[in-house]
């Protein structure tokens, strides 16, 4: 028998369990019948969102120039709209030539690293991450270092202890916001303090901006690169969650700051944008109609909204649970509960959602996923309706309930209210 086909060894240092080992069970029990909840993925088209019409119909009256290929870029319509956007927003040295659109803002991620990065460069990225920014900087040869962005401080790095991580190889520093998985959203104070260190270190600011338009209760969204100025910054945004099209694939990078100091960084990426030709067309002339059309996500947002009641049901549901402590998700499409203090000795947040999962029918994603020191998080999108996540805190509790009963040796809380009742 032959010997079995080599991988790449660096495989072995990547995951990604928002789609991995969890993701599969689940596939193996559907395909047994099970009905499945699934809150591993923020996928609003798969809990009943729908893209905008208008965005719909920008893609329904062009179909019939799609079929060719475009410039690797994007569509000159396309980023000249991106680069005004951003302009009036006050970024400093956008134009069309410095707008990049991709399939999803994930490969351009992946183009932006490439480009950037030499064996063994570092890149801060924040714990808890989305996974794909580790997953990336390791797949092109350069080391994660990950800033603790802790509960406690609702989930904000602290930027002191972020500068104290930049060493002689780091080249750029990642930034979530509104953040994947926690919802913190970051304060103009921060966000200026973290753009002084980029500033004093010579580096690269990466932010990805996808979940900009969602915001909850007041929290106000700062992009950065008006901020930043000068200091060469990538802001990623697409049409995946604010316009609920995420399988349309339409992301994209704006390079902002001073044009000299990025002008080799920008034709990498141009040049790997085109090795892959171009990014997919149809979506793309959606994008005009996105940027310079009706608002369709804050109804969502405020309150009454299906997103705000459905983050809502999730911050009562953790209130009401003796077991579970949350910070508030600000923005994005995710909360992020923990076990509260008293239990989270010896928790497995892998053993919980397997067990979730197998007993009661739903996946969360176990919080060590997104390059945590702990394992007493998971994460839960806030997608579903209201009434459906109220449901699935009460099949979590009954989880919890047996976990930390057969861990602590403690009586149930039912019994001890009955005992109480007496």
């Amino acid at each position: 028998m032959s010997a079995p086909l080599k991988i790449r060894e660096r495989l072995s240092e990547v995951r990604y369990e928002i789609r991995g080992e969890l993701a599969r069970r689940a596939r193996e029990l559907e395909a047994q019948g099970r009905t499945l909840i699934k809150l591993n993925i923020g996928n609003p088209g798969a809990f009943g969102f729908r893209a905008p019409e208008h965005l719909q119909r920008a893609i329904a009256e062009r179909i019939h120039d799609t079929d060719p290929y475009t410039h690797q870029q994007g569509l000159p319509v396309a980023r000249e709209t991106i680069a005004a956007y951003h302009v009036a927003r006050g970024a400093q040295g956008v134009t069309a030539e410095r707008v990049f659109v991709g399939n999803g803002v994930s490969e351009l991620i992946d183009i932006s690293l490439r480009a950037l990065l030499n064996p063994g460069d570092e890149v801060l990225v924040p714990s808890p991450d989305y996974p794909l920014w580790s997953a990336a900087t390791i797949l092109n040869d350069g080391r994660p270092v990950f800033y603790q962005c802790k509960a406690e401080n609702g989930f904000l790095p602290d930027p002191d202890a972020l500068e104290a991580l930049v060493s002689a190889r780091t080249r750029a520093i990642v930034l979530i916001n509104p953040n994947n998985p926690t919802g913190a959203v970051y304060p103009r104070a921060l966000l200026e303090r973290i753009v002084a260190i980029a500033a004093r270190h010579d580096l690269l600011l990466l932010c990805d901006e996808i979940y900009d338009g969602i915001t909850y209760d007041g929290a106000a969204f700062e992009p950065i690169a008006p901020i930043a100025g000068d200091v060469p910054c990538i802001s990623f945004g697409g049409l995946s969650k604010v316009h609920r099209a995420c399988g349309w694939r339409v992301g994209w990078a704006v390079l902002s700051g001073d044009e000299p100091r990025s002008r080799d960084f920008r034709n990498a990426m141009d040049l790997l944008g085109a090795l892959r030709l171009c990014a997919n067309v149809p979506g793309q002339f959606a994008i005009e109609a996105a940027l310079t059309g009706a608002d369709t996500i804050t109804p969502l947002c405020a309150p009454g909204g299906r997103l705000h009641e459905a983050r809502r049901a999730v911050i009562e549901a953790c209130e009401a649970s003796p077991y579970l402590s949350l910070v508030a998700p600000a923005g994005a499409l995710y909360a992020f509960p923990g076990i509260a203090e008293a239990f989270a000795r010896g928790f497995d947040d892998h053993a919980f959602a397997l067990e979730l999962m197998d007993a009661e029918g739903v996946l969360v994603v176990p919080g060590n996923s997104f390059n945590v020191p702990y394992r007493n998080h998971f994460r839960v999108t806030l997608l579903p309706e209201p009434e459906q996540l109220r449901e699935v805190f009460a099949r979590i509790h009954r989880v919890l309930e047996r976990q930390i009963t057969d861990a602590h040796k403690v009586v149930p809380l039912a019994r001890r209210q009955a005992r109480a009742a007496r």
